[in-house]
């Protein structure tokens, strides 16, 4: 046989799709006699060569079975062709990937290798490029176990024979250009296992688009950076600190914030033309959505996404996606996402045992299975894995301008023995329970955003005491620039349930989270998990008939808005919806015809602009300074009372609460200042469907010392109400509203 002619061995193994290196075998071949094109072309009747101009090179003939070569004898140099192939179907021709040199290089392999490719969303996935003069995708994927790795799709008629990938040892990555394709192709990844076995067709980790469930392929998606509008909102945000600005946040889940008149899901456009103008009308600063990555389940509401890259195709292709964010930066809104990077579901088209083993998750259920969640636990450990991770968050600050990531399960990163018995979880060497390998994780994750994105933050949803999950990581903190207040939110609902009799006795579950408050950078959060699964609606969790149950909402948001800690509220909540959320449906938005639910969200919109407009309020929230109580033991009447301070020129604000429905008339407060203090807000107003008992727009300190201050004012503080009095200097007084 010519010694140009391939191996009997190569070519059996290229029909059988396990050759370790097709591109060794397929593609244009310098040999001693010359240069030799080879090429797979299935149910092929005759392939030829042509020039890029479609002057013949050469026949190639039949070799055996699908595979055909030829010697170019011609042929100085590389040749460079197309490929035509005539069938039963009819004559194609085509530019062979199989004639292309690598896209990726050494440094990919490295830094990929190493943990530390902050950029490997430009790398890896499907990229839309020109390679080598030739407009195309590289398709580019990590699966160093899998002893054979084909990108298939409609252009290649899914046979995982067709497009064979190149793969770089080095680091286990997986590439091949196919030219002459582009943003909407359709396409998964078919790998076969180290021990030989055809696994699944799985979606692209790196995967840019998904196709709209229950159908699982990825799609080639136009990843090139959105050209943006908000480049004045992005200064503005890296300006000053973000525990020193105001955050009131409304969480969203977009698939039931509002539907279509069909009952489908509204469009990225349309969420930007409905959504954004309601939240910055009602005076947030920020929205936060629930998981976008493409999830397969709709129940799972995102929070166990398969796509990690990919804007879930519910609402629109990514680029809606990237408009709905400038839209809300034009509007002053900051955009928040919800990232889950404790776990991921096990479908079979997803990252569970990605090349037939255990890679993206711990191979010992022990460390790698979630028993709450049936899903799996990420190996934080493998630098590849964190790597992963790591360019997820940063693709959504850095793609799509995302003002911060609320980080989901935090709690059960950080202990090997969250939620399992003795005996079904690994301690550390030493005997000690911390998941160290989750630990250092969120710290880098932590630094790489704080320090790449000014203004960009990060909150995490942690429910233990863990310390430090706000400190700085040269502190020995976790880094997170904000946590969740869940054990705030835990006293002060179980209170406000209690008919307001029995609330003396639980007084301290109102004033024991000012011994913490302090201790990190707090968001108090009423959040999906408070309304759904059997825990009712806010109004519904109070007590009393109808009027009482709006009035105990109207005090608590009161409260809330006045205490210290940025703002959360689940969507629906402010505008008092009465049954629990329903994700697969709208929220009730015919409630707003009734007078009751109009004068909450009343509320919360004043709530939200006096919030903002008040640096009291907001300033200092996350020091001691800034806040001091006034009254904090009369539990027998179940009034509280407290200070907000800001900066030395910013007027006080005392925030008082009568959570009981009995009207305290002559009520004495302490006030740090003699004169006019005027009635900012009151939850009892009637235009929010209160009583309208007040104190007729404000009221005059007088120096008499009480509470430990140096003047003091009598009060009449309306049943089940807040109020907001804010110091007015003299010359600044203003007529009563």
């Amino acid at each position: 046989m010519e010694v140009w002619r391939a191996r009997d061995a190569d070519v059996e193994a290229i029909h059988a799709a396990r050759c370790g290196d097709p591109f060794a075998v397929l593609g244009p071949h310098l040999t001693s006699e010359g240069w030799v094109i080879r090429v797979f072309a299935p149910d092929a009747v005759r392939v030829r060569a042509l020039t890029r101009k479609g002057e013949l090179l050469a026949d190639l003939p039949r070799r055996k079975g699908d595979f055909f070569e030829a010697l170019i004898p011609s042929a100085t140099e590389r040749p460079s062709y197309r490929v035509e192939v005539e069938s039963v179907h009819g004559t194609s021709s085509y530019i062979d990937s199989y004639a292309f040199g690598p896209a990726l290089g050494p440094l990919d392999d490295y830094l990929l290798r190493e943990g530390s490719h902050r950029q490997l969303y430009r790398r890896l996935g499907a990229q839309l490029t020109t390679h080598e003069g030739v407009d195309g995708v590289l398709f580019a994927l990590w699966a160093p176990n899998a002893m054979r790795a084909s990108v298939v799709g409609d252009f290649n008629h899914w046979d995982g024979r067709r497009c064979q990938m190149r793969k770089r040892y080095d680091s286990g990555l997986w590439e091949i250009f196919v030219p002459h394709i582009g943003a909407g192709t359709v396409y998964k990844y078919e790998l076969t296992g180290p021990d030989g076995v055809l696994l699944p067709l799985k979606a692209d980790p790196f995967g840019f688009e998904a196709e709209l469930r229950p159908s699982t392929a990825s799609v080639v998606a136009d990843s090139a950076d959105f050209v943006w509008t908000d480049a004045e909102y992005m200064a503005k945000r890296s300006e000053g600190e973000p525990r020193r600005k105001p955050m009131a946040i409304y969480e969203v889940h977009l698939g039931s914030w509002k539907r279509g008149y069909d009952g489908g899901f509204l469009s990225y456009d349309e969420l930007a033309h409905q959504l954004i103008p309601y939240v910055a009308d009602m005076g947030y600063t920020a929205i936060e959505l629930m998981p976008i990555s493409e999830h397969p389940l709709d129940e799972s509401w995102g929070y166990q996404p398969i796509g990690l890259f990919a804007p879930t195709r519910r609402h629109g292709e990514p680029a809606g996606f990237a408009r709905f964010v400038d839209k809300a930066h034009a509007a002053g809104l900051g955009v928040i996402l919800d990232w889950a990077p404790a776990h991921f579901p096990t479908d079979e088209h997803g990252l569970a045992r990605f090349d037939g083993t255990a890679l993206y998750e711990h191979a010992d259920p022990r460390k790698g299975f979630h028993p709450d969640w049936n899903t799996a636990i990420y190996n934080f450990g493998r630098h590849e894995v964190a790597n992963f991770l790591y360019c997820n968050a940063l693709y959504w600050v850095d793609r799509f301008h995302i003002d911060g990531l609320r980080v989901d399960a935090v709690a059960s990163m950080l202990y090997l023995d969250y939620s399992r018995r003795e005996g079904e979880w690994l301690p550390n060497a030493d005997g000690s329970r911390e998941n160290r390998e989750a630990i250092a994780f969120l710290r880098h994750a932590n630094e790489l955003v704080y320090g790449g994105f000014p203004g960009a933050i990060t909150i995490a949803e942690e429910s233990t005491a863990f310390p430090g999950v706000s400190a700085p990581t040269d502190h020995g903190g976790l880094g997170f620039g904000f946590k969740w207040n869940m054990g705030w939110m835990n006293d002060t609902l179980e209170y406000m349930s209690h008919d307001p009799i029995y609330r003396r006795w639980s007084h301290d579950k109102m004033t024991f989270g000012l011994l913490y408050a302090f201790s990190e950078n707090f968001v108090l959060p009423i959040s999906h998990d408070e309304v759904v699964h059997g825990k009712g609606s806010m109004v519904y969790k109070m007590p009393g008939d109808d009027w009482q149950r709006f009035a105990n909402v109207r005090a608590f948001y009161g409260f809330m808005w006045g205490h210290p800690g940025k703002k959360l509220l689940f969507m629906g909540q402010e505008f008092g919806q009465t049954m629990e959320w329903n994700s697969a449906e709208s929220l009730p938005w015919w409630l707003l015809d009734h007078w009751p639910h109009q004068g909450v969200q009343a509320l919360i919109r004043d709530l939200n602009h006096i919030y903002r407009e008040t640096p009291a309020l907001y300033s200092r929230d996350c020091e001691p300074e800034g806040f001091r109580w006034i009254v904090v033991n009369d539990d027998q009447q179940s009034v509280l009372a407290f200070l907000r301070r800001g900066a030395q020129s910013d007027p006080p604000v005392a925030v008082v609460c009568n959570f009981t429905p009995e009207p305290r008339i002559n009520y004495r407060v302490g006030l740090p200042y003699q004169g006019h203090w005027r009635e900012l807000l009151n939850s009892d107003a009637a235009v929010y469907g209160g009583s309208n008992l007040g104190n007729f727009g404000g009221v005059v300190a007088e120096a008499r010392p009480s509470h430990g201050f140096p003047c003091s004012a009598t009060l009449v503080l309306p049943p089940l109400a807040t109020l907001y009095l804010v110091f007015t200097p003299p010359g600044e007084e203003q007529a009563p509203a």
